[in-house]
């Protein structure tokens, strides 16, 4: 009996030793290795590949201590065979150094049985996707998604029959040849493609029809072709952003079973009748298309068939043209988001959004709603968490001790009446990370407990109150992922307090804050990309420590009492795209360092104390200047011809300066004004705004403004900046004749040469800048006579021509003899109207007998005879009314 089971016993260890030797992965003890030789092997070579700036792989390596692949970072592997069957390497930030960089080894074909890949928010290049990929047969889910991928997407995705998951969006990809690979993946569950380029494929519909697993489909960007034909019948259907337009596309109406449709950005105009037998529609964008009509009739195409039992939960209409007023919205009870932003609409809010128990995001902003709205509206929303109303003209009329039911995260509520007194009810808001209650009516002293509940705000908007009072120590009262604070316009004085040390945009303009501005070294973040101090009370230096603020894109200054030199540390702006400093005390000559500057596109200097030559490099090294103002300083020496390499100058003010030699001939490279008409009214400069969330950054738009001299004032220009294209060289010491080619910018409004030394005369194809609305040649030494092409200016509101050495006959014309006299003054040979004197030839032809500016004495008894006259036969009519009917009396 023993023996059999000594036998058992060794069959038993054989088993064992073999099932080891097969399968070494089996154990779970730490001490054996899991990995596969050859798998290991193939991670390595694909990692030679790679640019690992930051040591994401560092723990794959050869070393006895890191031999187990299975523990690598990004590394799964199957607990029974050891096999890798997941590679997921997507980067963890959006930060470049987080980002994987290199080539795409093949060595990765090795891993025959992975089934999870996933490379996104890499960078690799712009190079294409390895059409290698496609023979990794066992994929079920690739994840490519902005990789800066670029190049066709190949073909040889189609052979991955087992694909349920496809994600390639936000690459710089498009279609070649044609689509028929994507319907050979039987399996696919979701697929993204947003942002790859499509627009040659007109069967699209067709293709992705066939495939019969697909809930989820996104096609945002792609350029897509309007629909022809029915299909997709039960998808999750985001089709935002192509060029579908005109009416919402008829295959919609056979989609019954339709749960989300998605059409946000595209050109749709019409709804039609059919959503109304959507039963099972539960999502609905039509975000920013061209939706015309009430939004009524909108409402009741949607609810047809369906108004007591909607299942509709998300109703996106936001950026169209939709009228009329809000109708009754009680055939949604169902609805969680109700978004109506930037609409045309009218009229008050209708009392049914109250009985939207489910109410979460209420989205109105951007309308012509009126009207007063009392607390009953919200008394049962008390699952609302954003509410929007910006941008109407609304009265929030709420009692001083009302506690509302709900918990905002988003109170969005510029420029509608709340105060005068600041709303108590945000007291209740403790979970609150947005809130702009900007140019609501506040004449109110900042409570305390209000700065208590600003530990999670990410975003601040007190701006164009009259607030008052002093702003407590904030540098701990935001803890929120680069904070955004704005109190600008307001009446806030005494110094400005520390701040969050990673704010990420900062407006404290407008306001009566003095002192200096050292509490800037204690913003040690990279984060702060818009700072705005200007028009306070503000003094001293300007702090050396610029060097953190890489990312800085706006910064204005302007309208203070800083003095000194410009610190080296300005150098490190090297995003900036928008600098003002006007209307300071700043001296020294400009520094050099401002060349780095590649993306300025307003650089405002103006009424400081600097000093020197104007640098050469401001026309090498800023290519995208639009807006040039060295204004009142203390520049000296020529104008560098380099500037001409400004092509897209608008605005070039070196007024008030002591700049001799002569205007460049090049000016005519001016592009820009060279066009009569501008394609923006306002000059804009990037920048980035911190969403609250780590990583997460939305593009923005600042609008420029600068203070220029105007018809002899002076106005700060925003809105209209783009339209107005000056150049302003007055009171320098400029000499030589005005060069013709400056007349080739037909697009100039404004022509400022005065108190120079200029000579020569006026050329007549002055007549060429139609545009021109401003004139100012006085104080020079213009001779010659005033061309009658100057006539032809039919625009031209303001002129001055006084003070030259002009002659001869002042040509008649409309436009000329309508400005005054001091127009023309100081040029003692000039003649003609509107001056008194008259030209010899004028007074030669003068006749006793002819009509002229005088009148004869016989002139003057017929205006006196007739006025008699005519006075008589006044006095006769009533004496002989009377006359009659006294008779009848």
């Amino acid at each position: 009996m023993s023996s059999k089971w000594f036998l058992l016993l060794q069959y038993v260890a054989l088993f064992s030793v073999i099932l080891f030797q097969l399968e070494p992965r089996v154990a779970n003890s730490g001490n054996i290795i899991r990995c596969l030789n050859e798998e290991r092997e193939a991670l390595l070579a694909f990692k030679q590949g790679l640019i690992d700036e930051s040591g994401i792989l560092s723990s794959w390596g050869r070393e006895d201590e890191k031999r187990d692949c299975c523990k690598w970072r990004g590394v799964q592997c199957s607990s029974k065979t050891g096999h890798v069957l997941g590679l997921d390497l997507r980067a963890l930030s959006d930060s470049p150094v987080d980002a994987l960089k290199g080539t795409i080894n093949p060595s990765l074909l090795k891993l025959q049985h992975l089934t999870y890949l996933d490379l996104s928010w890499n960078n690799f290049s712009g190079s294409p996707i390895p059409e290698f990929i496609g023979s990794l047969g066992k994929l079920s889910e690739l994840v490519l998604s902005s990789a800066q991928f670029a190049g066709p997407i190949p073909h040889q995705l189609g052979n991955l029959s087992r694909l349920q998951v496809l994600d390639l969006r936000f690459n710089n990809l498009f279609g070649s040849g044609n689509l028929d690979w994507l319907s050979h993946l039987s399996s696919l569950i979701y697929l993204d493609l947003s942002d790859c380029k499509l627009s040659k494929f007109s069967n699209w519909v067709q293709v992705l029809s066939n495939l019969r697993s697909l809930t989820t489909l996104y096609l945002d960007y792609c350029d897509l072709p309007p629909i022809s034909t029915p299909s997709l019948l039960h998808l999750n259907y985001n089709l935002g952003s192509n060029q579908l337009h005109g009416s919402i596309p008829l295959a919609f109406g056979h989609m019954a079973s339709l749960r989300h449709l998605d059409l946000l950005s595209n050109q749709l105009r019409e709804v039609p009748k059919f959503l109304g037998n959507m039963s099972s529609l539960k999502r609905l964008v039509f975000s920013y298309n061209e939706l015309r009509g009430e939004l009524f009739e909108f409402i009741q195409n949607v609810s047809r068939g369906s108004t007591k039992n909607s299942s509709l939960e998300w109703l996106y209409l936001a950026f169209n043209e939709i009228t009329g007023t809000i109708p009754d919205l009680g055939g949604f009870p169902s609805l969680q988001i109700l978004s109506l932003e930037n609409n045309r609409l009218t009229g008050t809010i209708s009392k049914s959004i109250g009985q939207l128990f489910k109410l979460e995001l209420l989205l109105l902003s951007g309308n012509s709603l009126r009207g007063v709205i009392s607390e009953a509206l919200f008394s049962n929303l008390s699952s609302l968490d954003t509410l929007q109303l910006s941008d109407n003209s609304l009265t929030l009329k709420f009692s001083h001790d009302w506690t509302p039911p709900f918990q905002l995260f988003n109170i969005f509520l510029g420029s509608c009446k709340i105060g005068p007194r600041f709303p108590k009810w945000l007291q209740s808001q403790n979970q609150t990370v947005a809130l702009d209650v900007s140019n609501a009516g506040i004449s109110d002293i900042v409570p305390d407990w209000f700065w208590d509940l600003t530990n999670q705000l990410y975003y601040l908007n007190l701006s164009n109150n009259e607030m008052k009072g002093k702003l407590p120590d904030l540098s701990r009262k935001f803890d929120s992922y680069g904070p955004g604070i704005d109190v600008s316009s307001n009446q806030f004085d005494g110094p400005i307090p520390l701040l969050p040390p990673n704010v990420s945009s900062l407006n404290l303009s407008k306001n009566k804050f003095s002192g200096s501005i050292s509490f800037l070294c204690s913003i040690s973040s990279h984060l702060l990309t818009y700072l705005d101090l200007s028009n306070n009370l503000l003094s001293g230096r300007l702090p050396d420590c610029w060097f953190q603020f890489d990312s800085l894109a706006i910064l204005n200054l302007a309208n203070n009492s800083f003095f000194g030199e410009i610190p080296d540390s300005m150098s490190f702006l090297r995003s900036i795209g928008s600098l003002s400093l006007y209307n300071n005390s700043l001296s020294g000559g400009l520094p050099s360092f401002f060349m780095n500057g590649s993306q300025l596109t307003l650089m405002d200097l103006g009424k400081n104390g600097l000093s020197g030559e104007i640098p050469t490099w401001i026309g090498e090294s800023l290519p995208n200047l639009v807006v040039l103002s060295l204004r009142s300083n203390k520049f000296h020496g020529n104008i560098p011809f380099q500037l001409c390499h400004l092509s897209h100058i608008q605005i070039l003010d070196l007024s008030l300066n002591n700049i001799s030699g002569i205007i460049p001939k090049c000016f005519h490279n001016f592009t820009a004004m060279t066009q009569e008409k501008s394609s923006n009214l306002s000059i804009i400069s990037n920048y980035y705004y911190n969403l609250g969330l780590r990583g997460m950054l939305m593009p923005l738009i600042y609008f420029d403004k600068t203070t220029l001299t105007w018809k002899g004032g002076q106005y700060e220009y925003k809105s209209i900046l783009g339209v107005v294209k000056i150049i302003d060289l007055s009171s320098n010491k400029l000499g030589g004749e005005l060069p013709e080619e400056i007349m080739d910018l037909v697009g100039l409004v404004a022509l400022n040469l005065s108190n120079n030394n200029l000579t020569g005369q006026i050329t007549p194809k002055i007549c060429q800048l139609k545009s021109l609305d401003f004139l100012d040649l006085s104080r020079n030494h213009f001779f010659g006579g005033i061309p009658s092409s100057l006539s032809q200016l039919s625009l031209l509101s303001v002129m001055d021509l006084s003070c030259n050495n002009l002659s001869g006959k002042i040509p008649k014309g409309t436009q000329l003899q309508s400005f005054g006299a001091s127009t023309y003054a100081g040029n003692p040979e000039l003649c003609g109207l509107p001056l008194p004197n008259k030209c010899p030839d004028e007074e030669s032809a003068l006749s006793p007998g002819r009509d002229d500016a005088y009148n004869t004495p016989d002139e003057d008894d017929d205006q006196f005879i007739t006025l008699g006259f005519y006075l008589s036969m006044i006095l006769g009519f009533f004496v002989g009314f009377w006359g009659v009917c006294g008779t009848l009396l």
